[in-house]
């Protein structure tokens, strides 16, 4: 499915939801038959289940036994409850500030893997422009606050921290990909390449691609272990590399 968007909601309706700053007096009268709070949970119970392709403010509706217009009363449509979504999955990391400061960087990134293998249509939201709620507040927060201990001059933390959120949140959304792709498909991503092995016997040129061809007989590409468990050993790699890189630039 095309990526949805975060940020393309009215800017005003959508900072007062993910702050629940009420922009009205209440209503008089009957009690409302949703609260905000509902919609986004049903929203998030749908899109985990059946992804975000099918979360659609009918569906959600649906989903809480609801006509559809009653959600429009707290929610002015699906740009701002996408928003919602994100940033209340964001809120789940429930990150600690305990340790050195790669310590509390591979705390963040590992929580916010989870987020994403918790919440797979993740994936499917572009944050270029980011939801400014709390969920991704505190983490962008948390963040700058393990580089600031970490020595670096102001300017580098602010680049380090682009760096960081760029590998992690990549990384992790990358890594959903096979999951998705198994749960639509029922394969899995070691069978799918099994089922490959031709390529590899009958069309692959040794002389065409001289250097995958000596790392393969140096033993670069052996492997153990399931695609999800190599999957985790590239990540820690690349984590650990990217907070060497930005280490040495304390020097």
């Amino acid at each position: 499915m095309a990526a949805e968007r975060s940020g393309g909601g009215d800017p005003a309706r959508t900072l007062a939801l993910l702050w629940r700053k009420p922009q009205e007096p209440k209503p008089v009268g009957r009690k409302p038959k949703v609260s905000v709070d509902q919609i986004v949970t049903a929203a998030i119970t749908v899109a985990d289940r059946e992804g975000l392709g099918s979360m659609s403010m009918a569906r959600v509706a649906q989903e809480l036994g609801v006509g559809t217009m009653s959600l429009y009363t707290h929610v002015p449509g699906k740009a701002e409850l996408i928003d919602l979504m994100a940033d209340v999955v964001l809120q789940e990391r429930d990150l600690t500030p305990e340790g050195t400061w790669r310590e509390r960087i591979k705390h963040y990134a590992d929580r916010t893997r989870t987020v994403y293998r918790r919440h797979p249509w993740m994936r499917d939201v572009s944050m270029v422009r980011p939801p400014l709620g709390p969920g991704l507040m505190d983490g962008q927060e948390f963040v700058l606050a393990a580089l600031a201990d970490s020595g670096l001059e102001p300017k580098q933390v602010t680049v380090a921290h682009v760096a960081v959120e760029g590998f992690v949140h990549g990384a992790a959304a990358s890594e959903v990909d096979d999951q998705q792709l198994e749960a639509a498909t029922g394969e899995s991503g070691d069978s799918w390449w099994h089922a490959r092995q031709l390529f590899w016997d009958d069309y692959f040129d040794v002389e065409r691609y001289p250097t995958m061809t000596n790392l393969w007989n140096a033993g670069a590409y052996d492997t153990e272990g399931t695609l999800a468990e190599r999957e985790r050993g590239s990540w820690e790699y690349g984590l650990e590399k990217l907070l060497d890189g930005i280490e040495g630039g304390m020097r």
